[in-house]
């Protein structure tokens, strides 16, 4: 549904996050505003990396969930709290339940990898019981604020909260006090914007020259959708794959100061994502979760515009499972133009393979993947093909030569939907 345009933006006071900032001290790690010779060679500037990932519980989330469970009143502070979350949020809960100790209930989507839902628990030890309920995050954050409106429980939200924002902007006070100079790009992951709308307000008053660029994925566009438009609407779809950044409405709050805040929101391709987490992990030795590397990987658009500038990107998580790392490089050679998948139409007679690879392929042009069921029935028949070349543009030969020898097919890289179910 539609939401009517907002007029402006209530006013984050630096005052406040010097407050969460004290409240927070001896809870969280000040983490590391490191300088990244590799990324600096590669563009031509001074990159600098904000280490959230290197966060107690790997992720920024514990400063605004921690700052806002503080701050309950005497009478709040009796009740349990209750919160939805993918993972990152749902341990910065935990973690500021066991060290408040507070009750917390938790809801966790029914297919969040057991690694998470352990590490919640293992933050949380017994002051929290997790509940797995609902096939996306907007099917959990519903049930968890029908719970909490059942019992009249406080409701922690994973960023539309002012609490919540103050604790965020902890992270750009901590990079400001920390840089060796002026900075000229702040690059930071958008999912729900409690993050750059907290690190926006501080630059805003602090080092207003700045440029203030935050980062969602392609497949998840809704906050640059809503500056685009003026609109919070949801959106109808969204790629999941970032899945820390993958939300479908922008908050209330959020949206209103983003959109006065931020010069521009960029899009990255989960492909590009996915390049570079691997890089960052085999170069660099930095293990992030696609979320986390969004800011790096808008870098790439940037290029020309940041040489000779110094330049911030805040790493906003790790919290990624050893299970996804086969999707994530399948996903970075497709976006590279190194695999590639068809349906193509083969003669049901002997000889057609015979000729594919012969006439079709090269010596250097691999067979990855071949699926074909004979219908004795039938003259032709559809084979599912994956091949990896070694050339982005090798496969502009291959599609050329399928043609002239007869070969119908249809390309299917770019349909996620379809290849989940054979890759």
């Amino acid at each position: 549904m539609e939401q009517d345009t907002l007029t402006s933006a209530p006013t984050v006071r630096l005052e406040n996050v010097e407050r969460a900032a004290r409240t927070l001290d001896g809870v969280i790690y000040k983490t590391l505003l490191q300088h990244n010779l590799g990324l600096s060679e590669a563009y031509g500037a001074q990159v600098y990396l904000k280490r959230e990932d290197l966060q107690v519980v790997r992720s920024y989330k514990i400063r605004g969930a921690y700052n806002k469970m503080a701050g309950l009143s005497r009478e709040q502070s009796g009740r349990d709290v209750v919160c939805a979350s993918a993972g990152n949020h749902a341990q910065g809960v935990a973690y500021a339940c066991q060290l408040l100790g507070l009750r917390g209930h938790i809801f966790m989507p029914a297919q969040t990898p057991a690694q998470k839902v352990n590490k919640v628990r293992l933050f949380g030890k017994d002051q929290v019981e997790v509940i797995l309920t609902g096939a996306t995050f907007d099917d959990t954050y519903k049930a968890a604020k029908d719970f909490c409106d059942q019992r009249g429980s406080t409701f922690v939200h994973p960023f539309d909260d002012l609490a919540i924002v103050e604790g965020q902007a902890t992270v750009g006070l901590e990079i400001l006090r920390d840089a060796p100079g002026s900075i000229d790009y702040c690059f930071m992951p958008i999912g729900g914007g409690g993050l750059a709308s907290g690190v926006s307000s501080v630059f805003r008053q602090l080092s207003p020259h700045t440029k203030l660029i935050g980062v969602q994925p392609l497949g998840a566009p809704s906050m640059q959708r809503a500056m685009q438009t003026g609109l919070r609407q949801p959106l109808e779809h969204i790629e999941s794959f970032v899945d820390g950044a993958a939300v479908k409405c922008p908050g209330e709050l959020t949206f209103e100061l983003c959109r006065e805040l931020l010069d521009e929101v960029a899009l990255v391709p989960e492909g590009q994502v996915c390049e570079d987490l691997l890089k960052m992990y085999n170069e660099e030795g930095i293990v992030l979760e696609p979320a986390g590397t969004l800011s790096v990987s808008a870098l790439h658009q940037y290029a020309d515009q940041i040489r000779g500038k110094t330049v911030v990107c805040v790493l906003s998580g790790s919290n990624n499972d050893i299970t996804r790392m086969e999707d994530i490089k399948e996903r970075a050679m497709r976006h590279q133009g190194r695999k590639h998948y068809f349906l193509v139409t083969f003669n049901q007679k002997p000889g057609a393979l015979r000729r594919f690879v012969n006439h079709v392929l090269r010596e250097d042009d691999d067979i990855i993947q071949f699926q074909y069921i004979k219908k004795n029935n039938k003259e032709k028949g559809p084979v599912f093909i994956g091949l990896e070349v070694q050339r982005p543009h090798d496969i502009e030969g291959i599609q050329l030569r399928m043609a002239a020898e007869g070969f119908g097919y249809e390309y299917l890289n770019g349909k996620q939907d379809f290849l989940s179910l054979l890759v």
